[in-house]
C-alpha cells in the first residue's frame, strides 16, 4: 500500500503561481496529477516517469504548468504559473505502475486526498 500525501494548495489571483508536493510512501511509480473541478469529471493534468522523468502534458496546462520529481525525497512538485480561475479546482496526485492510458485515472492504483486550488479573477 502506497499513501501520498500532498500539500501547497490555496488562494491565488489570476497570474499568480502555487506549487504542489506530493511525497509518496514507496517507489518506482509513474507519477501524475489529476484535477477535478465541482460537478466535473476528474482530469489529466501531467504526469511523470519515477525513472526516466519523461513527462506528458494536458494541452490546457503545457507551456504554464511543469511536473517535476526528487527521487531522493520520494515527491513530485507541479509548478504552476499563469494560473486563470479555470484552473480552480481540487488537485490529485496519483500513482502506478502502467505506461499505457497514462491520462486515464483508471490506470493508477494509489491517490492522495486532495489539495484545494482556487485563483481568483
Amino acid at each position: 500500500q502506497v499513501q501520498l500525501v500532498e500539500s501547497g494548495g490555496g488562494l491565488v489571483q489570476a497570474g499568480g503561481s502555487l506549487r504542489l508536493s506530493c511525497t509518496a510512501s514507496g517507489r518506482n511509480y509513474r507519477m501524475a496529477w489529476f484535477r477535478q473541478a465541482p460537478g466535473k469529471e476528474r482530469d489529466f493534468v501531467a504526469t511523470i516517469t519515477w525513472a526516466g522523468g519523461y513527462t506528458v502534458y494536458a494541452g490546457s496546462v503545457k507551456g504554464r504548468f511543469t511536473i517535476s520529481r526528487d527521487n531522493s525525497k520520494n515527491t513530485v512538485y507541479l509548478q504552476m504559473n499563469g494560473l486563470k480561475p479555470e484552473d480552480t479546482a481540487v488537485y490529485y496526485c496519483a500513482a502506478g505502475n502502467s505506461n499505457t492510458n497514462i491520462g486515464s485515472p483508471i490506470i493508477y492504483d494509489y491517490w492522495g486526498q486532495g489539495t484545494q486550488v482556487t485563483v481568483s479573477s
